[in-house]
Formats: structure tokens, C-alpha cells, sequence
């Protein structure tokens, strides 16, 4: 799987914490292997982030991404579930 990254994203990436990075890191691991994972409780999204869809990092904190063709995922952002659904 081919994994795209918003400059939006690498700028919120940059800001967590070491822990949480290396939690994403694996988390996309898992997720290049199988998007569908039930860790990554992978869902879409309704409303503003209609099209995009969202996985969980654990605790708070997701991801968003917009699937592009089959094997191409385009993550937007990552943050915590009310920093991102204000």
C-alpha cells in the first residue's frame, strides 16, 4: 500500500509526543499489512470529513485519511477525537 502524507499532518505528527509517534508508527504498519485490522477500528466518516475515513492510534487519538484507488491512502491529520471533530 502506498501512504501519502498532508503537510497538515506531518506538522501535527511532529507535535505529539515520542510515545504517541511510535504508536502511529506501528499503528500503520498494521495498517499497510490490513486496513482492516479490528485494532484500527477503521471507519468512515460523515459530515465535514464526509469521504475520509478514520482509524484509531489508541487512547484518544486518530487519524484521518482519504482513500485513493485501492492502494493509495492520503493521511490529512491526526489528533485527538475533539481536537479533530470540533
Amino acid at each position: 500500500m502506498e501512504i501519502l502524507f498532508h503537510c497538515n499532518f506531518k506538522k501535527s505528527y511532529k507535535k505529539l509526543r515520542a510515545a504517541e509517534r511510535r504508536r502511529f508508527d506501528e499503528r500503520l504498519r498494521i495498517f499497510c499489512n490490513n486496513p482492516d485490522h479490528p485494532i484500527l477500528h477503521n471507519h468512515a466518516l460523515s459530515g465535514a470529513y464526509r469521504g475520509y475515513r478514520s482509524i484509531n492510534i489508541g487512547g484518544d487519538l486518530r487519524a484521518l485519511y482519504e482513500p485513493v484507488g485501492k492502494k493509495t491512502a492520503f493521511f490529512i491529520t491526526i489528533g485527538t477525537h475533539s481536537e479533530l471533530y470540533k
